[in-house]
């Protein structure tokens, strides 16, 4: 799912490909993607985008007249930019992938989105009490203290992984970026977010913000001011994130993965657990004693060395 840093680089390649200008059509490739019905979608047509405001995940487009195009692109949604003249036949615009088209004098921008479950949706609301309605109400960790974090951080009482990625807590913060967060401050993902020593407290503030600015700015780079066309959760240059059984950059000990649910969590066992394998819930209660509890002896099995 795309996060902040990704967010963020639609809404630097979209701004100077929308704002200020008219929307022509809109042509609704699939009908599951709109969520609304009120006000219609037609009435965005004609109407010039004023602006860009992000909710969390959610990127808005602002028309005049307070009205208010809401993307969610959830895991697989993705924005095409084309800068082909569209074809007078409106009809004819979008291409058979696209969710929906939105056309404008020198270009088209679509969402696509792949897999055959479609989780992306479009909203369109009039106002800003109506637009509110779609903010989780995160706060912004680059616009925080580290005492803000910290108070939020230990108001909610889950793990540190949990926490992070609850848009009601922090804003934009997903499955990939909280594991290079908690990497970078070498803490557990299963720590309980209100244990924290001041001191852990503030080296997560610090890996948080670091993280993300980082990230920001890496991503723009690699643009180098195109559209971007590869939005993904996985970078080579990520310490972590779906690099499981590859090497720590920090201390080259294999990455170990959690999966559960939907979601995954990628840690390196000696920077973040102090050794200690965390127990997958379905492997470990298949493998109950023979669960191994520390890295080095999941290694000396996998040598075949015996256990002593």
């Amino acid at each position: 799912m795309p996060e902040l840093p990704d967010i963020l680089l639609y809404m630097h390649a979209l701004e100077p490909r929308v704002v200020g200008r008219r929307i022509d059509a809109i042509e609704l490739g699939s009908p599951f993607l709109l969520r609304s019905v009120d006000p219609p979608l037609d009435r965005a047509t004609g109407r010039t985008v004023a602006g860009l405001r992000r909710l969390g995940k959610r990127i808005a487009f602002e028309l005049e007249g307070e009205l208010f195009l809401v993307f969610h692109l959830m895991i697989a949604g993705r924005f095409k930019w084309s800068e082909k003249k569209p074809p007078a036949d409106a009809k004819r615009s979008a291409r058979p992938s696209a969710l929906v088209a939105i056309r404008f004098e020198h270009g088209t921008l679509s969402l696509t989105e792949a897999g055959t479950v479609h989780r992306a949706s479009l909203h369109l609301v009039q106002g800003v009490d109506a637009l509110a309605a779609h903010d989780p109400g995160g706060l912004e960790v680059l616009d925080l203290d580290a005492a803000a974090f910290d108070r939020a951080l230990k108001g909610s009482n889950h793990t540190l992984k949990r926490t992070l990625t609850d848009p009601h807590v922090f804003s934009g913060i997903g499955n990939a970026y909280s594991d290079e967060i908690l990497h970078a401050a070498q803490l557990s993902p299963f720590r309980m977010s209100p244990g924290l020593t001041a001191d852990e407290s503030r080296r997560l503030f610090e890996a948080t913000r670091a993280t993300l600015e980082t990230w920001i700015d890496r991503l723009r780079e690699q643009a180098a001011g195109a559209f971007p066309s590869k939005v993904t959760a996985f970078h080579e240059e990520m310490a972590v994130h779906g690099r499981y059984g590859k090497p720590c950059p920090r201390c080259g000990s294999p990455v170990q993965r959690i999966v559960y649910a939907a979601n995954e969590a990628n840690y390196c066992a000696t920077c973040q657990t102090e050794g200690r394998l965390l127990a997958d819930r379905a492997l470990s209660k298949l493998l109950k004693k023979d669960w191994p509890r520390t890295l080095e002896e999941l290694e000396r099995r996998r040598s075949g060395t015996p256990t002593s």
